[in-house]
């Protein structure tokens, strides 16, 4: 049997094929099944398969052996169809219109084969898609005429289709146009939409889908509306462009006149009319034909051309043109992705027809807020984005029900967890709990006993052992904090207490069976309620009882180690002293400034102990080579260390406008911390203090810190360098936190560096220009700003004339070499400042010496603009060989040209290089980037002004906790 079908020789043996295919789909055995889907498997990858497609289509009655049979059809007309002699390519579609037609002609066979009618034209849009031409002109006339017989067939008998669409004349017509303009519409209007509500209700997904892309719409429509009547302009210019170039889809059409002359049909068969027209429409548009091919076609077909009409859309071609039709979902949903504005009513003012609007729609609003939530809508972006619209429509609308349901859940899964026995059951429900109450900060504030309620069942959790439990206890309880923290400091009505003091007194057992880590999550989250307290004498309270458990150890541990030092080298006492530390840093990352009393606390004795383990983890590695510094005993000392360094930038870093906190700490920690950066060996040198010293300089501690610049600059520069620039891979945290402290120096400090020496100067040049050649894009982004804000410092400096006739010529020649490289794609941004930076700077004024040696250079220029202008010729010609001289040139002027407007500059020097050798076979989105990324801050922000459309924890804002 399946050699008999395999032989495509000659023609296939339709009955056999029928019963594969029937043994495929039917209920017969495995082995039956398998082996006839190995059989039609093998036919389907059969080049020559494709031609025995027409012998099946009219000898089969099976409609699956059809539907496999167009499947071939379809895998040639995707992937071969430009290979297939012009014969052939005409053979398929004369058939397949031939197929249509005829089916078409009559009701009985249209209805009896409307599912392989479909296919057929979905197949035709296909093959419309990948050719053009005159066979068209006809095929229009011909697809029209079966188009208009199909819905003929479906509609009730006798409906006049022109009629129900272009509604007899166009004084009616444009009724219809304005929908809501005059009592007899708005009434259609509202059936419609009760209409769609009850559609919205049917268990066929993509149904459900097309009605939910239309509600979006709509609601999406209202409420830019609403959104905007703070803004008459706006306002008035939204409403005057809707009534003047209305964009309803087809699809709205369709049904409109559906419903308004009572041609209410069966939801089926109402989608199946809806597929009809825009199969029939995606055909027409693919080929890029207009409405009005041609006077013949006009005269010929003026009635139904005038119908057409009523159901287009103005301006359809440009929105469906190219779009090609593969499955039903895209028939559904293609045409619906345009903006579907519903036309304000016409009235006077901006406010009123506004609020009549909404008076209109609120009936269905409110069910549709109700069929959303019963339906637990898919796709979930358009259906948070429809509720979010729906709520700042009208709040109030469901609110309770929403409140009652919250409550509902959240005290059935607190009840099912009482009586659920098993701990991985009651872990389950655990997480669900945790999940909920997470998702609803607005309310959980609202309803302080609800809240108390929750964070008491947070706690419980926090002692169940079961994996993931207790960790997902502490994060939920951050995040409710996070958000709610005012509510945990003031006495609540029925209280004797603010609720942090009640968790202080049992501190100690509620975290007792809590991890570490979790530990340091808990003592953040009472960080969090501490820092929302006012009165600055009970916030010192709760942070002393806070620290109370930790302190008490840090003092047995300092106390021990004043008896024997030798206590420290303990691993148990190393692990308790990380431990104390990074509770301390949790807790500072909360309490930022307020954290003062208790860093003051630990500061000097911490710095004690940084000090010993630094020479501890020196001593080891010198005896124990270069393999001792990852043994495990010296990682955890230099955890410690590293710990500390953390702690004080947390503090710092939070610490802002407090230049009397700079005074204080960084004095202590001059030869504690760089000191030890400085003698010890590379491997034992701590990262965490370049970027420690570069908080302290950024955080406005920078007029303290001028004179000690020098001796940062001593102890960690040369040494640093060494380290980095061996090779482009080791150390790879050193290196992008030294170029973050030169830039900090650079910015706030740049007095201190122009008073170094000539040779550290070149030094530090040096290392910028062997920031900004690095293939890592953030040390080479951050030596490309450093670079940008000395030369803008430089050109204001006294000093200006010497650092330029220095360093001009070798900036301009590394900047080129960078921008011109494709790997420095992503600093393309940087690149065209620094060089308009130099272009602008040579005709500035700034400048009043000449940038060339006149002893190397013997051409007299007139003046630097003339130099730079040449130099950069040479430079440029030396560097792209293939380029005419006159190319460089027309470049180079285009330069000089743009530099005082900086778009064009960019885009100048962009089309250069896309169009270079060099650039133009590779992706070069990263030359782009800038204007996407303005793209998706434009996009953001629009997002951010309609509260609730970016998530809650999306935002780096807290909630206003009143």
């Amino acid at each position: 049997m399946a050699e008999k079908l395999r032989d495509l020789s000659q023609p296939i043996d339709v009955p056999l094929l029928d019963a594969t295919v029937a043994a495929f789909y039917g209920t017969g055995s495995k082995e039956e099944r398998t082996a006839a889907d190995q059989i039609l498997r093998e036919l389907q990858n059969n080049p020559d398969m494709w031609l025995q497609v027409v012998h099946i289509l009219q000898n089969s009655q099976n409609l699956n052996t059809k539907f496999f049979a167009l499947q071939v059809l379809e895998s040639v007309i995707k992937y071969r169809w430009n290979a297939l002699p012009v014969e052939q390519r005409d053979g398929i579609k004369n058939y397949i219109s031939d197929v249509i037609v005829q089916l078409s002609s009559n009701e009985l066979s249209f209805r009896r084969e409307r599912l392989y009618v479909n296919k057929l034209n979905i197949i035709l849009v296909q093959v419309a898609a990948l050719q053009f031409g005159d066979f068209y002109d006809v095929q229009y006339v011909k697809m029209y005429t079966i188009f208009m017989m199909q819905l003929q067939t479906i509609l009730p008998p006798g409906t006049n289709i022109p009629d129900a669409y272009a509604n007899g004349s166009s004084e009616e017509q444009s009724h219809i146009r304005v929908l809501e303009s005059t009592p007899e519409n708005r009434a259609a209007l509202l059936l419609g939409l009760e209409y769609l509500i009850g559609i919205s209700y049917v268990d066929d997904t993509e149904v459900f889908k097309v009605c939910l892309d239309y509600w979006n719409i709509l609601v999406l429509d209202l409420f830019e509306a609403h959104h905007n009547m703070d803004n008459p302009a706006a306002t008035a210019s939204m409403m005057g462009l809707q009534q003047n170039s209305e964009e309803l889809f087809v699809y709205w059409y369709f049904w409109l006149s559906c419903t308004k002359h009572g041609y209410i049909v069966d939801i089926t068969e109402f989608f199946l009319c809806y597929n009809i027209i825009y199969a029939f429409l995606s055909m027409v548009t693919t080929m890029g034909l207009e409405l009005e091919l041609s006077i013949q076609i006009r005269k010929k077909y003026e009635y139904e051309v005038v119908g057409m009409q009523g159901i287009l859309p103005d301006g359809w071609q440009d929105k469906y043109i190219n779009m090609k039709c593969e499955h039903t979902e895209i028939l559904f949903s293609g045409c619906l992705k345009c903006k579907t504005p519903l036309v304000p009513g016409i009235a006077d003012g901006l406010g009123s027809p506004l609020l009549q609007r909404r008076q209109l729609y609120s009936g269905p609003l409110s069910k549709l807020r109700m069929l959303m939530i019963c339906r637990m809508a898919k796709p979930e972006e358009i259906m948070r984005e429809t509720l979010i619209y729906l709520s700042h429509l009208d709040h109030e609308d469901t609110e309770q029900q929403e409140n009652r349901f919250l409550v509902m859940v959240i005290r059935d899964l607190l009840n099912l967890c009482e009586i659920t026995k098993g701990k991985d059951n009651k872990a389950v429900i655990a997480s669900n709990i945790m999940y909920v109450v997470g998702q609803y900060p607005r309310f959980l504030r609202a309803h302080w006993k609800f809240l108390k309620t929750v964070v008491n069942k947070l706690f419980e959790f926090m002692h169940e052992t079961h994996p993931g439990v207790q960790d997902m206890a502490c994060d939920t309880f951050l995040k409710i904090v996070q958000k709610c923290k005012r509510k945990f400091v003031i006495t609540q009505v029925g209280e004797n207490e603010p609720f942090v003091s009640e968790l202080l007194s049992n501190l100690p057992s509620t975290v007792a069976d809590l991890e570490p880590h979790q530990i340091h999550t808990f003592y953040e989250s009472v960080g969090q309620m501490i820092q929302a307290e006012s009165d600055p004498t009970k916030r010192d309270e709760y942070l002393k009882r806070l620290m109370d458990l930790p302190n008490q150890k840090w003092a047995e541990i300092i106390g021990q180690a004043s008896q024997s030092v030798a206590i420290l080298k303990d691993q148990d006492i190393i692990r308790t002293v990380l431990n104390i530390l990074q509770t301390n840093t949790s807790v500072a990352s909360s309490l930022g400034t307020y954290f003062f009393p208790q860093i003051s606390l630990i500061f000097l004795d911490m710095l004690t102990v940084y000090r010993m383990y630094s020479e501890l983890i020196s001593s080891t590695i010198s005896e124990g080579g270069p393999f001792a510094s990852r043994t495990s005993y010296v990682k955890l000392l230099r955890s410690v260390k590293r710990e500390t360094l953390k702690l004080i930038e947390t503090f710092l870093d939070k610490a802002e406008d407090q230049p009397h906190i700079g005074k204080q700490f960084v004095p202590p920690m001059m030869d504690p911390v760089l000191g030890d950066y400085a003698r010890n060996v590379p491997d034992a040198r701590e990262s965490e203090v370049l970027s420690l010293f570069a908080t302290i300089i950024n955080n406005r501690y920078k007029g303290v810190m001028m004179e000690d610049v020098p001796r940062i600059f001593e102890a960690v520069f040369q040494c640093t360098l060494e380290m980095i620039t061996k090779n482009f891979e080791d150390y790879p945290e050193h290196r992008l936190k030294f170029f973050s402290l030169l830039r900090a120096i650079g910015t706030h400090c740049f007095q201190a560096l122009i008073q170094l020496s000539s040779q550290q100067l070149k030094l530090v040049m040096d290392s910028i220009i062997w920031a900004f050649r690095h293939t890592e894009r953030n040390i080479a982004e951050t030596g490309l700003s450093l670079l940008l804000e000395l030369l803008k410092n430089f050109q204001i400096s006294e000093f200006c004339n010497q650092f330029y006739r220095t360093y001009y010529l070798t900036i301009e020649q590394e900047i080129f070499a960078v921008l011109t490289d494709t790997f420095h794609k992503p600093g393309f941004k940087l690149h065209v400042l620094v060089l308009q930076h130099l272009f602008c700077l040579v005709d500035s004024g700034s400048l009043t010496e000449p940038l060339w040696d006149a002893a190397t250079v013997p051409y007299p220029y007139p003046n630097n603009t003339v130099f730079v202008r040449d130099y950069t010729i040479k430079l440029l010609g030396s560097s792209f060989p293939n380029m005419t001289a006159a190319e460089v040139t027309q470049f180079v002027d285009g330069l000089f040209e743009s530099r005082n407007d900086l778009p064009t500059f960019k885009n100048h020097i962009r089309d250069f290089l896309v169009q270079s050798k060099e650039f133009s076979a590779q992706d070069n989105k990263d030359l782009y980037a800038e204007e996407a990324a303005a793209q998706r801050e434009r996009e953001r922000q629009r997002m951010l002004s309609i509260p609730g459309l970016i998530a809650p924890s999306e935002l780096q804002d807290e909630m206003v906790d009143s």
